[in-house]
């Protein structure tokens, strides 16, 4: 019977988060917030990204906002990234390039070159993506930087990833799914403690207040989430989950490149503030201890009480993140929750222990 205790006390912990989850899961957003157009900067840093940028100037040019400025960084690339950025810049004015040339203490590092792009930036409101980045629509800039307002200084938006076949694919979206899901969650929760900068906004006055990058410059990565979890505070921050304010990434074609991917993003979890660490390890924990103690549960125990605590969990589960997935555009991930969080605890569980033995120092 102890084992039935514990595993339902894990399962409560389980549903508490749910019940936060749901804030946002039923949350119902309006279009726009407010109308008035005010002038943006669009900001994008580029290492080696030639082939992206071709595709993608077109279409951040393309954007419904009467008033703006696309600010293309050139972060010391060695194929035709520069190039290309200058050809579009011939007849197009609204285009400012800023070349960055590796610095001796600043080599290869992402924050080094945005921070200079910013100091470019014209505008008040700033709008972040990156190169391989697709806008879901030409209201994408106009939808997010309209939910800035005198007191909201930051926006988070959503940056999924393109559908394509195989699991991998699958994998990598549901992981997406659930990290926004998280800080979507936290964020209606008064709880904002990061964003991602696919689609991330932020005024140039919350940047310079915080001193930008600067307590977390060295690090490869955190100019997004580090930079939030920083800046960000119940009053100041605020949600866009338009359908038509997503953006569109490539995502990993091969488990290598996702692996080294998500070793560099975990890295900077450790950064975050007391309460983000103890409230994102809690979730985590609870979701180890409950695949653990539901196999042995149902071997050493009552396995009809086991079942039903089990199946409990996970109706609560489906109906909160299918609820989100739905939101996101990402139902067709439903069906198969249960098995993607039991992979993504595994796989979470390997790049901990990865990252405790080696170390990444550069932006590549």
């Amino acid at each position: 019977m102890v084992l039935l205790y514990v595993l339902t006390a894990v399962v409560l912990i389980n549903c508490g988060y749910y019940i936060l989850f749901s804030k946002f899961s039923f949350f119902s957003s309006s279009e726009i917030k407010t109308k008035d157009n005010y002038p943006v900067s669009l900001i994008v840093c580029a290492k080696n990204e030639a082939e992206n940028l071709k595709k993608h100037i077109p279409l951040w040019l393309e954007q419904n906002h009467p008033d703006f400025e696309l600010i293309l960084i050139d972060d010391a690339s060695i194929d035709e990234t520069l190039e290309v950025m200058e050809s579009f810049q011939v007849d197009n004015p609204k285009i400012q390039i800023v070349k960055v040339k590796n610095n001796e203490a600043f080599w290869g590092n992402k924050k080094y070159a945005l921070t200079l792009g910013l100091k470019r930036a014209k505008n008040q409101r700033l709008l972040f993506t990156d190169a391989d980045c697709k806008p879901a629509s030409k209201n994408w800039l106009t939808t997010m930087t309209n939910q800035f307002s005198e007191e909201k200084q930051l926006v988070l938006g959503y940056g999924a990833y393109q559908k394509t076949g195989g699991l991998l694919n699958r994998l990598i979206r549901f992981e997406t799914l659930m990290t926004a899901l998280q800080y979507f969650s936290y964020a209606k929760a008064n709880i904002p403690y990061m964003g991602v900068g696919r689609n991330l906004a932020y005024t140039a006055n919350l940047y310079y207040e915080n001193k930008g990058f600067m307590s977390h410059i060295k690090l490869p990565s955190g100019d997004d989430d580090l930079f939030v979890n920083e800046a960000a505070t119940p009053i100041n921050t605020a949600i866009c989950v338009s359908e038509e304010a997503f953006t569109y990434s490539i995502p990993k074609k091969t488990w290598k490149a996702w692996w080294l991917q998500k070793k560099r993003h975990i890295t900077t979890a450790k950064r975050y503030k007391t309460l983000h660490k103890f409230l994102l390890g809690l979730f985590y924990t609870s979701n180890l201890f409950f695949w653990g103690l539901s196999f042995f549960a149902l071997i050493f125990s009552s396995w009809k009480i086991a079942l039903a605590i089990i199946l409990f969990r996970f109706l609560f589960q489906y109906i909160i993140i299918g609820k989100a997935a739905k939101k996101l555009n990402e139902g067709d991930l439903t069906p198969f929750i249960p098995f993607f969080e039991l992979f993504l605890v595994c796989y979470q569980m390997s790049i901990f222990i990865s990252n405790s033995r080696t170390k990444q120092s550069r932006w590549k």
